[in-house]
């Protein structure tokens, strides 16, 4: 067969042991892939980094980027459908902005954000979403859902809160202006168990970006890539993300650590 093709023998035994060679790559690729699936195809290309560095892989950044790239491996990306506006004008007191946007907590359980979203389930029913941020690990430390954005849910969520706080702890409980937080019996809340309360500007989000960011995520990475037709579904989607978001995602701002091991890790300093 050579000698009819006119290959000479060492190019031909040469060609055969490339294609014989297995991709050196291919063992890397097994596990971006393997870590891909496993974050549910929200991981980019350094949270996966992140990922094959804790297996013991010591690519750069830029193979691993390359590589997701020549898998075909690309974040999907889903946008927000519905929002939620609970400003009803001065209905109550509204308290000072002590944060002015200077997210720079490094302890946990030292500034606190809260805010509550919706989801639309079918025409007649919404569900809500309302939980506390820990600013310095991202953590959600408590939560409560319900079908109706009223002050059932805000204390829920406190009632969560308060079980955790640690008792050496006043953390300032940062949300923005809508109608539950100048509730008098929130506030009464948050001073009996020396919360100290911080308000963003009206109709500034940023002022509040901690929450958005958090409310962002699991908008693209959950809500709006499933179809939610229940209450208890919406409820059980919850809880799954929010266990998954705490315990699992790893933050390329944390150096790769989950919000949990955050907190673990610098309550160990």
């Amino acid at each position: 067969m050579l000698i009819y093709f006119e290959i000479p023998r060492s190019t031909f035994y040469e060609r055969l042991k490339i294609t014989q060679r297995k991709d050196k790559y291919y063992q890397v690729k097994e596990e971006i892939a393997k870590q891909f699936k496993y974050s549910k195809e929200t991981y980019g290309y350094r949270r996966i980094w992140y990922c094959l560095k804790k297996k013991g892989f010591t690519y750069c950044q830029e193979t691993v980027r390359r590589l997701m790239s020549s898998m075909g491996l690309k974040v999907t990306v889903y946008s927000a459908k519905s929002h939620y506006h609970s400003y009803h004008g001065h209905v109550g007191k509204v308290a000072p902005n002590y944060l002015h946007q200077q997210f720079n907590a490094q302890k946990a359980y030292q500034v606190l954000h809260t805010d509550i979203t919706q989801i639309s389930i079918n025409e007649q029913t919404k569900g809500y979403l309302s939980p506390v941020i820990d600013e310095a690990s991202g953590a959600v430390v408590a939560y409560a859902t319900s079908t109706h954005p009223n002050m059932n849910l805000v204390s829920n969520m406190l009632a969560g809160l308060f079980n955790k706080l640690p008792q050496s702890s006043n953390p300032i409980m940062h949300s923005d202006q809508g109608w539950q937080y100048q509730h008098a019996s929130y506030q009464v809340l948050l001073h009996q168990h020396g919360i100290t309360q911080s308000m963003s500007r009206k109709g500034n989000c940023l002022d509040n970006s901690p929450a958005e960011s958090f409310f962002n995520l699991l908008k693209r990475e959950c809500l709006n890539r499933v179809k939610i037709t229940s209450f208890q579904q919406f409820k059980t989607v919850i809880d799954q993300y929010i266990h998954w978001y705490n315990n699992v995602r790893i933050s390329v701002n944390k150096k790769g650590m989950t919000p949990n091991e955050y907190i673990r890790y610098h309550s160990n300093l």
